[in-house]
């Protein structure tokens, strides 16, 4: 189910996911480089029909939002057509790499009067910070900007006709992208208004940064909020080029410095403004910052819940799916789940790259404890031959939430393309572009200039798993990513397991649903609790191939029974099996997500969705285990 097929054609994209970059969206990209899934340029995805003025006029705004002159981009235009985006991507590059030194004192001062600053800012700016260094110069002129007192330039543009228009537009998810800045950076910019005019100066706007920073917390790095402002604009980039959204008027984005200005300092609307976005169709409001459930290993819990009547088993239940959903998803799963409240999760505390989640469970949550070894936390320790090639630049420190497909050739090899022209670092629009990427498909440095997608058998020991453990199946890599992709985070699930221990030190019995390749299997394995039996339901072949063979090279002395499809499952077949082997210990799972992940914005039914409405198979069976449970 592929949500950015465009006119019936697809992407080489997949969405049968749990790890979708649950990421917010915003009505027009200011940084996005405009590439679809798999590296692919959208521009070619622009449907024949559309006029060839109303194409150019987007392409150019397009690439003046990346950070491109104008000018400049008419003129790449005009020289190698408007059919071939990488190419104009090429030329601008390169036409920007021979003008940087050359730009003359009138044309800076014609160029920042064109942002609307005025001529005598302008000039003091430029005296001040010099010529060469045009961040340095954006960043005094926004610090003036911000401090003029006049009445006339706060309320000069209503904010209600900008609501009115974003409103709509605007999905409340959160991010899988997670990475943390230099204590340098983090002690420069300390404050909400030095960190707004920060954000300014590389080049965003000043109301997407306002919102992340209303998102992330106060206390949130420069590198966590430019994740979540390129996130948003990313999601929305393919549908703005693509003619899925109405163009917003002109004359807001003729007004910018006007309104930069007054978002800076108007905060009483700023929080109107969020206040209607929170009435959107996600229900962000509701997840924790950070997100550590009752606890994670550095920081143990010390919350006590009382679990309500009808959840306290046996048997034991853990259910996951993704954390940002549809609104009210949540409260339903709850309900069904006995009303049990969910515990979000980012994996990110227990290894080097994101993961959030949700899960129901009735689980204890006291002397909770991690497996051993604990993995690496940060990219440098888990991929340790990238930090020969690490530039300074890229701030990231762990990697985004996993996808079940990687970034194409063609992209990797626009990067390296984009970055060869410069001996030092790349100016800061490129160094944006490439992070974007970076960022989006888990990019690592292997070599000068040149970044690749991760290996499978990263991906597993990022995951948890075993080395090779997908390769069990005997199955292509396209599948390797794709099982890898919509798995458990093992030393996540293993954290919160970790208390059966001690209750079942003979073993325990196994009813695992939408099992995957294993997770739960594996992470009950390595905290050296025996599995006598284990009834694993899964509907891919090539995933049940995996828990076999992982089974069977890991010399297991239990059973493992494995069916095709949870629908199948009935009340005969639980009670047939619950008397062969005394019951069911633990029931665990977690539905597909296809309707319900951030990523999705073409079939996001919820729990109504034809995949993601297997969730009430879930509720079911383990409904008919707890009264089979009690009947016995």
């Amino acid at each position: 189910m592929d949500g950015n097929t465009s006119v019936g054609e697809a992407d080489e994209f997949d969405w049968n996911t749990e790890d979708e970059l649950e990421i917010a969206s915003y009505a027009l990209p200011s940084c996005s480089n405009g590439t679809l899934h798999g590296g692919e340029s959208v521009a070619s995805s622009t449907k024949a029909s559309s006029s060839s003025g109303s194409s150019s006029t987007k392409m150019i705004d397009h690439f003046v939002g990346m950070g491109f002159p104008e000018e400049m981009v008419t003129k790449a235009i005009r020289e190698v057509g408007e059919q071939n985006t990488d190419l104009i991507l090429e030329t601008l590059l390169k036409y920007s790499a021979s003008s940087s030194a050359s730009s003359s004192n009138s044309k800076l001062i014609d160029h920042f009067v064109g942002m609307g600053f005025s001529e005598e800012m302008v000039v003091k700016a430029i005296k001040e910070n010099g010529e060469d260094n045009m961040d340095s110069i954006l960043e005094t002129l926004l610090t003036y900007s911000a401090l003029e007192k006049s009445p006339q330039a706060q309320h000069d543009v209503d904010s209600d006709e900008y609501l009115s228009e974003l409103e709509g537009s605007f999905l409340n998810d959160f991010s899988d992208i997670d990475s943390s800045e230099g204590e340098e950076i983090q002690k420069s910019v300390s404050d909400e208004e030095d960190k707004l005019l920060f954000l300014a100066s590389m080049g965003y706007a000043v109301e997407e940064a306002s919102i992340a920073m209303e998102r992330c917390g106060p206390d949130s790095t420069i590198a966590e909020l430019t994740d979540f402002i390129c996130a948003a604009q990313m999601a929305r980039a393919s549908d703005a080029l693509m003619g899925g959204l109405e163009e917003k008027p002109k004359q807001f984005f003729k007004d910018y410095p006007n309104q930069k200005k007054r978002r800076i300092l108007d905060h009483g609307k700023k929080q109107r403004f969020e206040k209607k976005l929170l009435n959107g169709d996600d229900e962000p409001i509701r997840l924790p910052i950070p997100m550590i459930g009752y606890g994670v290993p550095a920081e143990p819990g010390s919350i006590h819940r009382t679990l309500p009547e009808a959840a306290i088993g046996p048997p034991y239940f853990y259910y996951e799916n993704v954390a940002l959903t549809p609104k009210g998803v949540w409260d339903t799963i709850s309900r069904f789940l006995y009303d049990v409240e969910p515990e979000f999760v980012d994996s990110k505390y227990f290894c080097a790259t994101a993961r959030k989640r949700g899960y129901v469970h009735n689980l204890p949550i006291e002397n909770r404890f991690p497996l051993l070894p604990l993995p690496p936390h940060n990219i440098g320790e888990a991929l340790p031959l990238t930090k020969k090639w690490w530039p300074s630049w890229d701030s990231r420190t762990q990697l985004n939430c996993l996808q079940t497909c990687v970034a194409s050739a063609k992209l990797t090899e626009r990067i390296r393309k984009a970055l060869e022209d410069y001996d030092g670092n790349p100016p800061l629009h490129v160094q944006k572009y490439v992070l974007e990427e970076c960022r989006k498909w888990n990019l690592v440095w292997v070599g000068r200039n040149k970044v690749a997608p991760l290996e499978p058998d990263e991906v597993e020991m990022l995951l948890g798993f075993p080395r090779n453990h997908t390769r069990g199946g005997g199955i292509s890599r396209t599948d390797r990513y794709k099982s890898l992709g919509n798995s458990f985070q093992v030393d996540t699930v293993a954290y919160h397991l970790s208390v059966l221990k001690e209750l079942f030190p003979g073993g325990i019995n196994v009813l695992s649903l939408f099992s995957g390749i294993g997770g739960a299997e594996v992470a009950l394995h390595r905290l050296g609790i025996p599995l006598k039996n284990v009834v694993a339901v899964e509907i891919s072949e090539v995933n049940r191939n995996i828990i076999r063979s992982w089974w069977e090279q890991t010399n297991q002395k239990g059973r493992l029974i494995d069916l095709e499809d949870v629908q199948h499952l009935n009340a005969d077949r639980l009670e047939h099996m619950m008397s062969s082997f005394g019951g069911f210990d633990l029931v665990i799972g977690g539905s597909p997500c296809n309707n319900l992940s951030g990523s999705n914005r073409y079939s996001r039914d919820g729990l109504d969705g034809k995949h993601s409405a297997l969730f009430y198979d879930f509720f079911r069976i383990l409904d008919l285990v707890k009264d089979l449970t009690t009947k016995h």
